[in-house]
């Protein structure tokens, strides 16, 4: 039990304690250009496997003027105490930059990896599946099966550009445990600190204000992946 509940709680810090991007107007008000169309969300993807029923899902899209295999590595070194997230690198990576380069130590994966979601974190995100360069779903896993999933899908659009879906799927069960807010161990993050505040909000509106901040840092993490893939003109591909 105490297992499932610090996993429900890194995907409350995660993916609904990053509200705090949602307190920037500026930043809200850039939500359109990272939309999805409404074939994209309703278009099954692999990782819906996991979260099979949920409570809410975000899907977010971005066209990247180069082919999948340039986009891939970007994706294979995501997570704390890797190459971090390209998001807010204050809110979820203690205020180190995420990477500019390749690194070519972090380009291996399999199921089981674990993509720290903060740094120090051992629990999640856990890579559920995997299939370069096309496709990676991290998850969170619960007691009861996955909690949070979260999905990177590169589609290819013609032989030059990629188009990348990101989506989240979040379990009815995501709230179990959420009260707990009082892990020393991670209180030390300003994250945390906004998650205890989400704790306390009814449940409907902490979805909601999650919901908006993360879909503010998703929209950073889109935008910051593109820059990096469309620059990276001398990176090496994926080789598969």
């Amino acid at each position: 039990m105490t297992r499932a509940r610090d996993t429900t709680r890194t995907a409350l810090t995660a993916l609904g304690g990053a509200v705090v991007g949602g307190a920037s107007l500026a930043a809200a008000a850039t939500l359109a250009s990272f939309r999805a169309t409404n074939d994209e969300r309703r278009r099954a993807l692999p990782g819906d496997r996991f979260v099979p029923a949920p409570l809410s899902v975000t899907t977010q899209a971005v066209t990247i003027d180069a082919p999948p295999e340039r986009v891939w590595p970007w994706l294979a070194q995501m997570g704390a105490d890797r190459g971090g997230w390209y998001s807010y690198d204050r809110v979820d990576n203690r205020g180190r930059p995420s990477a500019t380069s390749i690194r070519p130590e972090l380009q291996h994966v399999t199921p089981g990896d674990v993509f720290p979601a903060v740094p120090g974190a051992t629990d999640a995100f856990v890579v559920a599946a995997v299939e370069p360069p096309r496709d990676l779903v991290l998850a969170v896993p619960g007691a009861r099966g996955d909690v949070v999933s979260w999905e990177f899908h590169l589609a290819p659009v013609g032989t030059r550009r990629t188009r990348l879906l990101v989506r989240a799927r979040v379990a009815p069960r995501w709230l179990e445990g959420s009260s707990r807010g009082d892990d020393a161990s991670r209180g030390h993050f300003f994250i945390d600190r906004v998650y205890r505040v989400l704790a306390r909000l009814p449940a409907p509106l902490m979805l909601a204000a999650g919901g908006l901040g993360h879909r503010v840092m998703q929209n950073r993490q889109l935008r910051n992946i593109r820059r990096r893939a469309e620059g990276a003109t001398h990176a090496a591909p994926y080789p598969g």
